[in-house]
């Protein structure tokens, strides 16, 4: 039986980041449900908008995410940030390999609905997956951000994660050539210092 998840409430007081001078609920951090798939769905169309978040494309209904939610085995969860019962961002962790020597290597995905950025909900995200992982049997997350994506690869350079290389003229996005920066972070303290 896996150990249980952390769960993370933040109560956005001093030095949160966010921009309102009210107090405010705070915002918990769970396994998605297939309640949440409209919320996932418009919150990847809104990544996918700003053309730095990702190479797929849209639209995605919520049909079709409660279809990727049930799909997903158990080591490849879903998380969402609620504040009153509005989702505020989707994370998730996957399996970086089908090889067996790559078991505990998981890359990691962030969306923030564009009411949500730079308000320090990528950060707690990102945050709970670092804490999630050890004990889903990963020892390292991965991360593959486009490269003129500043704020991905800012957030996670923040939570520890180190540039490892980028993969240039990765994909095509838009018609044009994209490139994409690889970081990682080790989460096993003696495979960090290698």
């Amino acid at each position: 039986m896996p150990a249980e998840e952390p769960r993370h409430a933040w109560d956005g007081g001093s030095g949160s980041g966010l921009h309102s001078a009210a107090v405010t609920a705070p915002i918990e951090i769970h396994r998605a449900r297939a309640e949440h798939a409209a919320a996932l769905a418009s919150i990847y169309d809104e990544g996918i908008a700003t053309g730095a978040a990702t190479f797929a494309t849209g639209p995605h209904s919520a049909a079709e995410r409660q279809a990727w939610l049930a799909a997903r085995p158990a080591r490849a969860p879903v998380f969402v940030a609620e504040r009153e019962g509005v989702v505020l961002g989707w994370s998730a962790l996957a399996p970086f390999s089908h090889r067996p020597w790559y078991s505990g290597v998981a890359e990691y995905t962030v969306f923030i609905a564009a009411a949500g950025r730079r308000s320090g909900v990528g950060r707690l995200m990102l945050d709970h997956l670092i804490a999630s992982a050890p004990g889903l049997g990963y020892w390292k997350l991965v991360g593959m951000i486009l490269s003129d994506n500043a704020a991905g690869v800012a957030l996670a350079r923040a939570a520890g994660f180190r540039v490892v290389g980028v993969h240039r003229a990765h994909a095509r996005l838009g018609g044009r050539w994209r490139d994409v920066t690889v970081l990682e972070r080790h989460l096993d303290g003696e495979a960090a210092s290698v």
